[in-house]
């Protein structure tokens, strides 16, 4: 599989930010310690059964020490729809309590400290970073994935692989909202059993070999859809927007 040029890299991406001139995670939160929770909730669930179960949650229990408060048992019931809800309950907790005790109920800022919280791996730790913080980080999780190596954009054996080739690849002037560009790409687009190649604004980038409807999607219909779009600047969206923006939802 042929490598992505810095060209056609730029251009890859140019083409998802007209598409999708905001991006933005899907997920619903008020700061970043119930953003740190519903990224936790989101393993294995979707992004609509977090956004179901949460807004009760969140309207009592949007700090450390209340979600304390609340108690494993109560947050585990408010959270039954969610999957692993159980061991889900546990690990809030006691990321709220470690939380308390070692950070001031302030939700730290590092990659390396994130990643010490019950329940947070990298991907977790990745996606705060980007959202709540702004940091150019991009996590990669089951979408992510998989455009990179059916893309050709980053190809890995594993999440970590495909991280370091995105992060290679990527023009810094998109690493900031990349992330959201391609897991929502995966999500609604180069989707896992049957992507929908015909409306794909990067097919003829694409190394993908075998194309949904080759027939319906001629080159030429591509390129002129993809030049269509007019690219919009991305500027980065400062924290206390987004956070603002839901606290006026409560």
């Amino acid at each position: 599989m042929r490598s992505f040029t810095k060209r056609q890299a730029a251009e890859f991406y140019r083409r998802l930010a007209a598409s999708r001139p905001i991006p933005q995670t899907e997920l619903e939160f008020i700061n970043p310690f119930t953003l740190l929770v519903a990224v936790v909730l989101s393993a294995q669930a979707t992004d609509i059964g977090v956004n179901k179960a949460t807004p009760a949650l969140f309207a009592i229990a949007d700090t450390p020490g209340k979600m304390l408060a609340l108690g494993e048992e109560r947050v585990a019931q408010m959270i039954r729809t969610i999957g692993l809800y159980r061991t889900k309950a546990r690990n809030i907790i006691a990321l709220s309590q470690m939380l308390i005790e070692q950070h001031g109920g302030i939700v730290p800022q590092d990659r390396e400290t994130l990643e010490k919280l019950p329940g947070v791996g990298r991907k977790t730790a990745n996606v705060v970073l980007n959202v709540a913080f702004g940091e150019p980080t991009i996590a990669v999780d089951t979408h992510i994935f998989r455009v990179g190596n059916r893309t050709g954009l980053a190809p890995g054996k594993n999440p970590r692989e495909v991280e370091a080739g995105l992060e290679a690849v990527t023009p810094a002037e998109y690493k900031q909202g990349a992330h959201h560009w391609l897991i929502l790409h995966g999500r609604y687009v180069c989707k896992a059993r049957k992507p929908d190649c015909p409306v794909c604004v990067v097919a003829d980038l694409c190394r993908y070999g075998a194309k949904t409807a080759p027939a319906e999607m001629p080159t030429a219909l591509i390129r002129a859809r993809a030049e269509a779009a007019t690219p919009a600047p991305l500027a980065e969206p400062k924290l206390s927007q987004p956070l603002a923006r839901r606290a006026r939802r409560r």
